[in-house]
Order: structure tokens, then C-alpha cells, then sequence
């Protein structure tokens, strides 16, 4: 893969790590954006994959946008004039922010520290959220004067409620790990030392299900974020009968009935 992101195998398990402590981990370039869109085309294809793990390394899970760039106007954002600056962030945060909405493969934030402004609305991308003891969070986007350009707007009151996300957006507080639990942006907060090994855990029980329907079932859930319920009864009965095809299926039954465990192949 590239720079921005580290990836271990862990059996099924993907873990990601954004490996730029000296800046935060702070997305800056488009070399960036596309390791983590190319990383998640390249997993989202490997059928060996049924759970990913999104996490930082040093202090920090993400500083969100590089803001020595935007002083400088060059990498992800703002650029010489406002067509150039918007064409900028279709292709770079945004390409990332759809990327991680799109991947099929059911995702956990393990938020290890400063989650800030891209940083915060990164983890929203993901299924289940924990963090560390130490984590900080923040919407910020408003004390450097800008609007969230990335989707939070859209993302962060789908978890939290439009009357929390307001205030977050709107005030640009940071608030820490237990507070971020009690408005249920993390459901767990655990020592720092354990969030990875939690993370796992978390991981074990979600991959040890059939792999096609873990996807589909995680495809059903983002597709209820903005659906009717007549549509999605459509969608689930499509998604069924592609499931009841599969030897997984067939071997989940046969198991329940024998009463064993079952061997799923992904098949």
C-alpha cells in the first residue's frame, strides 16, 4: 500500500493504521486520500476479509486537514480560486469519505487519540466506534473558519441527532472520551493500552459470521440510512435470496439442526 496507511492481517481481520505521527496523522496530499481509497478498493476485493480496523498511530487517531497546507494553499484544500478549491475537495477528502461509506466490509474506529474536526467525522465512516481513555474529540471545522466540507454535516447527526451535531459543529468544543460515550459517539471507552486488543475482540465475533452476509447485511444498514421502509423491504428480499444460495447458508442450518459449530468457507 502507500505511505499514509500501515496494513496488518490478523486472520479475517484488516487492521489500518494511519502511520504519519509527526503530523497527527493529519490527511494533507492527495498521495493520501488515494492510499486509503486504493487500500479499501484492494481489501473490499478479497473475500479473506470480513472485518477492518481503523486506527492511528502516536498521540493522535486523526488531526483531520492539514492546516500548514491550507495556509499554503496547496494539497486537499483550498487552492487558487474557489472552482479549483471545489474541484479539489470533490477529488480528495470527499473521494476518501465515499470510499469509506461505500466499503462493504463491516468497520470499527479504535479512536487511540486526537479525533479533530475530518479526524472526528473519519470515525463516523465506520460501523462501531470504541476509544481509548486519553482520546479527544472535537467538530472544529468553525474555529479555523471553515464549514465541514468533508460530509460531517450529514454523518455526524445520523449518530448523534441534529439538536448534538448542531452544538458540536456550532461551538467547535473538543470533549474527551467518556463524554464522547455519553453522547454515544463511542459505545465503549476503555485503558489505552487495551484498544486494539478490545478493537480485536470486537473484530473476532464479527468475522466468525458467513462473509457474503455479514457485507450484504452492513450493505442493508447504510442503505436504511436514507431509504423508505418499502424499499429496503425490496432490497432485503433481493439480498435474501442471493444469501439462501450460498453453502454458508446452507451450512448454518445444517449445523443449528445437528447441533455443531459451523465451518463457513465464504462460499
Amino acid at each position: 500500500m502507500g505511505e499514509f496507511l500501515s496494513v496488518e492481517r490478523r486472520g479475517k481481520v484488516a487492521v489500518l493504521t494511519m502511520s504519519k505521527p509527526e503530523s497527527m496523522n493529519a490527511i494533507g496530499t492527495h498521495a493520501d486520500c488515494d492510499d486509503i481509497i486504493n487500500t479499501l478498493r484492494v481489501l473490499g476485493e478479497d473475500r479473506g476479509v470480513s472485518a477492518i480496523i481503523l486506527t492511528g498511530s502516536g498521540k493522535a487517531f486523526s488531526a483531520g486537514g492539514n492546516l500548514k497546507s491550507m495556509q499554503e494553499r496547496k494539497g486537499i484544500g483550498v487552492l487558487d480560486q474557489p472552482d479549483s478549491t471545489r474541484a479539489n475537495y470533490r477529488r480528495g477528502v470527499q473521494a476518501v469519505i465515499r470510499a469509506l461509506m461505500d466499503c462493504e466490509i463491516p468497520m470499527i474506529a479504535a479512536v487511540n487519540g486526537h479525533a479533530v474536526g475530518l479526524g472526528c467525522d473519519l470515525a463516523c465512516t465506520c460501523d462501531i466506534r470504541i476509544a481509548a481513555e486519553s482520546a479527544k474529540f472535537a467538530c472544529s471545522f468553525i474555529k479555523v473558519g471553515i464549514v465541514p466540507g468533508d460530509g460531517g454535516a450529514w454523518l455526524l447527526q445520523r449518530v448523534l441527532g441534529y439538536p448534538r451535531a448542531a452544538e458540536l459543529f456550532l461551538t467547535g468544543d473538543r470533549f474527551d472520551a467518556q463524554t464522547a460515550k455519553d453522547y454515544g459517539l463511542v459505545s465503549e471507552v476503555v485503558p489505552d493500552a487495551e484498544l486494539l486488543e478490545r478493537a480485536l475482540a470486537i473484530a473476532d465475533r464479527i468475522v466468525c459470521n458467513p462473509p457474503r452476509a455479514l457485507r450484504l447485511t452492513k450493505r442493508l444498514l447504510r442503505e436504511a440510512q436514507h431509504s423508505r421502509m418499502s424499499d429496503i423491504l425490496e432490497l432485503s428480499a433481493a439480498y435474501q435470496a442471493i444469501v439462501h444460495e450460498t453453502a454458508d447458508n446452507r451450512e448454518a442450518i445444517n449445523a443449528f439442526v445437528e447441533k455443531r459449530a459451523p465451518v463457513f468457507t465464504g462460499e
